[in-house]
């Protein structure tokens, strides 16, 4: 106690600064302790706009764990180091951060203030992210294992996580979320909440409510008791950062438009395909979309505070998960979509070019063309030199052409984009250019985009945490998945870190699917693959109406259910296909990212059928915190791997994530029925059963 009296007196009398050391971001980096008087750093000294003092008010406070300086430990002797920690545990807090705490920016972060120049030079990062000897979680001695009812009618397998005061305020949340004029202007209804009561009751009554229910904390540490909770009930978190710019339509499309257009204008050649150029009427991507979260270009330096934030994701789910989390990105946050956009035209042309050159459809692996092939078709142009060169740059393997262009170059050399994507005419012979000319910034832009992805998916390799790239727009998605597979054949070698999503309202999603499969067994590395519906339907329709392409969506809800039961049904024959082979099971992973039960329970029959257990890890399930609880935890108590979706971020800046999750839950209202009809079972059985003040403990272990 005299210990802590004179710890608090200083603090009565001097704030301290820390200053992280800046030659080591990892969980080993050192504090060093320096008066006020000290000089704070250029990034603090400039915090800028009142937006970005918020983030960093809130993010810095999430930096890498700090310990002290390292001193040789023969002369720390046991009650110093006790009491070390003890004062690292008080000026750590939230509340002395919050008050006394200013912490220098990295020479990462210090890279942000040079990056706000409009093209940002590559700036080489070292970066540790190696991975310190965790504490391993408390285990109990005979993990409890519950059988599985897969009507998914159970309450109190449902809610057995819950205290009561939980379960009551889910049954009022979702009460409201059936009241349509109330969800129809959620987010007016908590704008002028917020203005009459303020900031501070309105953050009360949020977390009391909607923000308690929907959102796990606003940091990194205030999520912990969530993460646990949720492990001892045997289910696993995702975690993401879920602040949301809550930009006006007008601003959303003037961003769009100009970071979609090439500083050379957009230019539109004979063979261009209208479908991946921006088009005004469209640039609001938030339009109609209520399950996905949106990201508009401002430019590099946001990129590069994007990637902060996923890297801080990685972070916590590495120090409170031990190894089961994931975290989900978008690549949209990392680039300028003119980028995705151009890259995606180049994929559409080469299969249109092949297909022109051999015959028949589909992606260019489908072809199982040869070299040997290929120099067939250019025979007439006789020995030239252009054609020569063009075919050295061919992937292929024993079995064929993998893909026209080295794209492996493309994302771990400094190839340039324009130089690349060139083809020779068959008939002249002369090269031509499948992308129009970019100008050196916009090069470099892609390449300090591909950088940021690599500098991401390497930390989550090293700090064993998977990377699950979220699927966007069809117009951007050739890009993704490209970008996605390519990080896959780099990064998973030895397991499955990176994971593309697949939307299975698309037509093409099976046919896509399968020739990721086959990449992924020709050039020998572990697949992973998150599959979804699909969140942007009615936008996709309407765009593709209005810019007179084939709509690229299911016809109906069927045929988006068929496919993706397809989808799943070809993933799970391949898994079946490895075990029996004596191969890796594991070297295709699935998670089934659904909220509803009829494809959950598809998923749990169809593995039963073909010989697949919970314990072969291969399959897991996923619906997002605050929804379909009566699935989640029943699936993780009965053994198979089961997910949460886990948002968090400061009250007032997750309003338009809040907002999108009340707009979900009135298009879903049989699913809200359901799980309104079993809260309340609970809740009257708690009564009857004077369970009022039950307290959630639970001794499930993950699978």
């Amino acid at each position: 106690m005299a210990f802590l009296r004179s710890i608090c007196a200083q603090r009565a009398t001097t704030n301290l600064v820390y200053s992280r050391n800046k030659s080591n971001r990892s969980t080993t980096s050192g504090w060093s302790v320096r008066s006020k008087a000290t000089t704070a750093s250029p990034i603090s000294a400039t915090a800028g706009s009142a937006s970005h003092q918020d983030f960093r008010h809130d993010i810095d406070r999430d930096q890498d764990d700090l310990t002290y300086s390292k001193t040789s430990k023969c002369q720390i002797n046991r009650r110093q180091q006790q009491h070390r920690e003890l004062l690292s545990n008080i000026l750590y807090s939230p509340d002395h951060t919050s008050r006394h705490s200013v912490f220098t920016k990295s020479s990462l972060n210090r890279s942000v203030v040079t990056a706000r120049q409009e093209a940002e030079p590559e700036v080489k990062r070292p970066r540790s992210h190696k991975p310190t000897q965790q504490q391993q979680p408390d285990v109990p001695i005979n993990p409890q294992r519950d059988p599985l009812d897969a009507s998914f009618n159970d309450p109190v397998a449902a809610f057995k996580s819950k205290t009561t005061w939980e379960l009551i305020r889910a049954y009022l949340v979702y009460a409201v979320c059936s009241i349509e004029t109330v969800v129809d202007n959620n987010h007016k209804i908590m704008k002028i909440t917020r203005a009459l009561i303020g900031d501070r009751l309105f953050a009360l009554l949020m977390k009391s409510t909607f923000y308690g229910h929907f959102v796990a904390g606003e940091n990194r540490h205030t999520i912990v008791p969530t993460l646990e909770r949720l492990r001892s009930f045997g289910v696993k978190p995702i975690l993401d950062y879920s602040v949301e710019e809550d930009l006006s339509q007008e601003e959303a499309e003037k961003r769009e438009v100009e970071s979609s257009v090439s500083s050379v204008g957009d230019i539109k050649d004979d063979g261009a395909i209208p479908q991946y150029h921006v088009d005004k009427s469209f640039a609001d991507r938030r339009y109609k979309v209520s399950s996905a979260r949106t990201y508009f270009y401002l430019n590099e330096a946001t990129c590069e505070r994007n990637m902060e934030i996923f890297i801080k994701c990685l972070e916590a789910v590495s120090g409170a998960t031990f190894g089961t989390g994931i975290t989900a990105i978008k690549l949209t946050a990392l680039g300028r979509p003119q980028l995705l956009l151009q890259v995606s035209e180049v994929i559409m042309r080469t299969r249109k070019y092949m297909e022109d050159l051999v015959g028949g459809q589909g992606n260019v692996l489908s072809h199982h063309k040869t070299i040997n092939d290929l120099e067939k078709y250019y025979s007439s142009l006789g020995d030239n030199k252009n054609v020569q060169d063009f075919l050295k740059n061919v992937t292929s393997d024993k079995e064929g052409i993998l893909h026209l262009f080295p794209w492996s170059g493309i994302v771990d050399e400094d190839s340039q984009l324009s130089d690349t994507f060139r083809v020779p005419d068959p008939q002249t012979g002369q090269m031509r250019r499948l992308i129009s000319q970019i100008p050196p910034k916009e090069e470099e832009m892609f390449r300090n985009m591909i950088r940021r992805v690599n500098t991401i998916v390497k930390a989550a390799a090293e700090l064993d945490v998977r990377i699950m790239i979220d699927a966007e727009q069809t117009y951007f998605q050739p890009a993704i998945s490209r970008i996605t597979l390519e990080m896959m054949r780099k990064y998973n070698k030895e397991k499955a870190i990176v994971f593309n999503t697949y939307q299975c309202y698309l037509r093409e999603a099976f046919k896509e699917v399968c020739t990721d499969l086959e990449q992924a067994k020709r050039q020998n590395f572990y697949f992973g693959a998150k599959l979804v519906r699909g969140a942007y339907i009615e936008q996709e329709r309407e765009r593709a109406a209005s810019m007179d392409y084939p709509d690229p969506i299911c016809p109906n809800y069927e045929a988006t259910t068929d496919m993706y039961h397809q989808t799943l049904t070809e993933c799970l024959r391949r898994i079946k296909l490895l075990k029996d082979s004596g191969e890796d099971a594991k070297k295709i992973g699935i998670m089934v990212a659904s909220h509803n039960e009829d494809t959950v329970r598809f998923a749990i029959e169809r593995m039963k059928e073909i010989g697949i257990s919970p314990e072969d890890k291969v399959i897991c399930f996923g619906q997002l915190l605050g929804m379909c609880d009566y699935i989640t935890f029943p699936l993780g108590q009965a053994g198979y791997s089961a997910y949460k979706y886990i948002p968090y971020g400061p009250v007032n800046e997750v309003l338009p994530y809040l907002s999108r999750r009340a707009q979900e839950n009135k298009g879903v209202l049989k699913k809200i029925q359901k799980e309104k009809r079993l809260l309340l079972s609970e809740i009257r059985r708690r009564f009857f059963t004077g369970k009022i003040f039950y307290k959630p403990k639970g001794k499930y272990v993950p699978i």
